[in-house]
Formats: C-alpha cells, structure tokens, sequence
C-alpha cells in the first residue's frame, strides 16, 4: 500500500473516531494528504551556542594545560603534565586542546618531537573549525595510520568508546510489491522500551513518520529523535553549513538521495529516512556510528574508527542515545549497500591476541 492510501486510511480511522485530523496536513486536489510548510507549526529556536560544545571540565583542563605550558597563574611550567592534560581534553573533542598538543609536538615544547600525531591532532582541530590549525594541516598533509590514543573516546564515554553489540540484519521474506516490514528493536539486558514522541514534535510530523519510517526499515522513535536534535522541528531551519528542513539536508545529500525540493517538508524527511537507512546498512546497526555519520559524514567515523573527536559529534550522538533510553543497536537491511570496511578492521582488533595484527593494518583514512 503506497504512502497516499495509508494517509487516507490513517485520516478516515481518525475521522471515524470522532477526532479532528491534526494541524499540518492539508488536502490538495484529489484529496492526497501532505505535509506542507504553511501548515507545520514554526518552534522557537532555540539560543544559539557560544563556541563548542565542551563541557566545563574539558575547560578546566585546558586551563590548567596553558598554565603549565607557559609558567602562568604562579604554576611552574611542567610541559609533560601540561601535555597528559591537553590530551585528556582533546579525548573529549576540545579542539583547542587537540591544535595545543599538537603544537608542543611539533616543536619539541617539553616532549619529545612526533609529527605523526601532530598531523593527525591538527587534523581533527582543523575539521572543526580551527583556523590555525586548518594552516599547520595543510603543511603537514594527511595523517597517516590509525588516531592516537589523545583522539580515541575517553574511557569514561561508552557511548563512543565501544562498538554496540552485533544488530539483526532485516531478512524477513516479502512478497513482490510488499512494503518492507521492521524488525523489533534487538532486546538486550537491561534495554528500556522506546521512548513516546518527544513533547515539542507536531502531531502531523509524528504521525507521517510512524506511517512512513518502516519503508525504510527505521524505527520512528529514531527518526523523531534525530529530526528534534536536528532542527527543533523546524521545516524551515537552515544551519551555518547551509543544513536546510526538518532533516538538515546539505544540498549535496539531498541529492544524493534524489531529493528534488529540499524545503518541501515531505521530500526533507524522506530524504533523511533514505540517508538512516543507508547508514544502518554501512555500519550494520551501530546506532552511535550512523548518528555519529548523520553528522560528522561517514568518512569522519571510518578516519577515526569510531565517533569522530568532535566536540559537537561527541555531544550530539550521547544526547540523542540517551533520548532514545540508551538503545546502542537497530536493524538494518543489508542489500542497501555494503558495510564499511573499518567494522572488519575494528572486529579483527578486539580479537584477543590481534595486537601483531592491528600493526598490519591499512591506514585510515
């Protein structure tokens, strides 16, 4: 049954019962249901954020970090414990932390000279904006083999530290023509059931993702989350990046994903659902890799192995797995495309004894 038919079904059930159709869907000319723009309701935006998203601690660190570098605030300078703290920061995304070290590695301030990782700490601050070290990335090339330890998630940070366990592929058989069923979420010790709508989501954008989220094998509670940290529910939201709509589709993805009108709110979703779904097949259910993918970009999480060291990334993906009580996997369909060839790589490092072997490894790129 096509999108159109189950809307009208949804809208005669609702009528049935007595209850007024919700705002936001209009019915054009031979009665077809839709999402428009004039019908969605506008949220405030919320306050923008002054610099990254770093938490207080991260700042106390850096802060200690410059004063022992430079002797400052009465401390003596002691380049090595500036360094072990510089580093603690740059774990958890603080891109000035990351250009810091990797300038006391270059020049040799206290430590001993290693421009590999320099490269690779330059890097990253780069990636996030850092306009010096956007320069030195450019002088130094491209880093060359796996992130050093001063980039790899905390241990304190599961959600970005470990691999979520192995998710179901979606194998279920159809009939010719069928619309693709969905798989229950995986069920883990202690997993909570999904979570209702977030609060702020209009009824009509929660009932067009319930109908139309299992054509794309995605669970609606996920989609609802990551269109509330996207945009707020803002069809009209377009971010500094030129991220536009309910999905924030740079203009790139959206074509990617053959989405001709990126402002009309039924294509926007429908291209960000086409995006998940892809993304669930390239990393075979991790949830904190595919939204780690949706904002950062898939080539970020297969450079870094993981969730990318990414004040922002960092923040956002254990913002919306915590909104989603937790859940680390989903089910995907693996005919979509196939998976990465860093979970191969990853799979092989956490074999016991495959220390020889990660050394042997391609370098990520």
């Amino acid at each position: 049954m096509g999108l159109a038919a189950l809307l009208l079904v949804a809208g005669a059930a609702v009528q049935a019962q007595g209850v007024a159709p919700a705002t936001g869907w209009t019915a054009p000319p031979g009665g077809v249901p839709a999402l428009t723009l004039e019908s969605l309701p506008r949220p405030a935006a919320p306050p923008a954020e002054v610099g990254p998203v770093v938490p207080s601690q991260v700042l106390r660190w850096r802060g200690e970090a410059q004063a022992l570098e430079h002797g400052d605030r009465g401390e003596t300078r002691d380049p090595v414990r500036a360094a072990q703290l510089y580093c603690r920061a740059a774990r958890y995304g603080d891109a000035e932390s990351q250009y810091s070290l990797a300038w006391m590695l270059t020049n040799s301030r206290g430590i001993e000279r290693d421009e590999a990782q320099a490269a690779h700490l330059f890097a990253a601050a780069a990636e996030q904006g850092h306009t010096q070290a956007q320069n030195m990335a450019a002088k130094l090339g491209t880093p060359l083999g796996p992130p050093p330890v001063c980039l790899q998630p905390p241990d304190t940070d599961a959600v970005a530290k470990a691999p979520a366990p192995a998710a179901p592929p979606l194998r279920s058989a159809q009939r010719p023509g069928q619309r693709p069923g969905l798989a229950a979420a995986p069920s883990l010790p202690g997993a909570l059931p999904p979570p209702p709508p977030p609060a702020n989501a209009p009824d009509a954008i929660v009932r067009f993702v319930q109908l139309v989220a299992p054509e794309y094998q995605l669970q609606p509670h996920l989609v609802l989350a990551v269109m509330e940290k996207e945009s707020n529910f803002d069809p009209l939201a377009v971010s500094p990046k030129n991220a536009q709509g309910l999905m924030q589709l740079i203009p790139d993805t959206a074509a990617r994903f053959k989405v001709k009108r990126i402002t009309d709110p039924t294509q926007n979703i429908r291209g960000g659902m086409a995006y998940l779904r892809w993304l669930m097949a390239y990393f075979e259910g991790d949830v904190s890799m595919v939204l780690a993918a949706y904002n950062a970009g898939e080539r970020a999480v297969e450079r870094y192995r993981g969730v990318p060291p990414y004040a922002e990334t960092r923040m956002y993906v254990r913002r919306i797995i915590a909104s989603i009580n937790g859940q680390r996997t989903h089910p995907f369909d693996p005919s979509v495309t196939s998976p990465s060839d860093m979970l191969a790589q990853l799979r092989a490092s956490a074999r016991p004894g495959a220390g020889a072997l990660n050394a042997a490894l391609p370098p990520a790129r």
